[in-house]
């Protein structure tokens, strides 16, 4: 059977130190599973995300997809590394628009220092209305709450 980690102690709003996340609509991490490498966010649009009478931001369709393969990535390491982005690349099929929405993300392939991973984003009828892939570096963790 696979891990899931508990990601209130690691992301949530309830946590109350995700300011990047409150800022990016991140409700919740609905699960991170160290065996196989997969994460998944439940996120919500709001209309200050968007642009065209409703159409959200491709730059908030990219930072979900983005955050979900990370979740993906550093779960596989026990939250030791950080993932830094090599590139990212986004597929926009359909409008996200306003309301709930999950972002799924996972581990293609590992290396000793580099993964290879891929997401989406669905909408509340479970259609894939972004698809994303990115190379990452996993770099040692570096504890920024420490002033020097």
């Amino acid at each position: 059977m696979s891990e899931t980690i508990a990601p209130e102690k690691h992301f949530d709003r309830e946590a109350g130190k995700d300011g990047l996340g409150e800022s990016l609509g991140i409700v919740r991490t609905l699960y991170m599973d160290k065996e196989t490498g997969r994460a998944a966010i439940e996120v919500e649009a709001e209309m200050r995300m968007c642009h065209s009478g409703g159409v959200v931001q491709g730059g908030f369709v990219t930072g979900w997809i983005d955050a979900a393969m990370a979740r993906a990535a550093m779960c596989v390491t026990d939250f030791q590394q950080t993932p830094m982005s090599l590139e990212i690349k986004v597929s926009f099929f359909a409008p996200a628009t306003p309301g709930l929405l999950v972002a799924e993300g996972w581990i293609e392939r590992r290396g000793r220092s580099t993964m290879f991973v891929e997401g989406n984003l669905k909408n509340a009828a479970g259609d894939i209305v972004a698809k994303g892939t990115s190379t990452i570096r996993m770099m040692p963790l570096i504890d920024m709450s420490k002033k020097k």
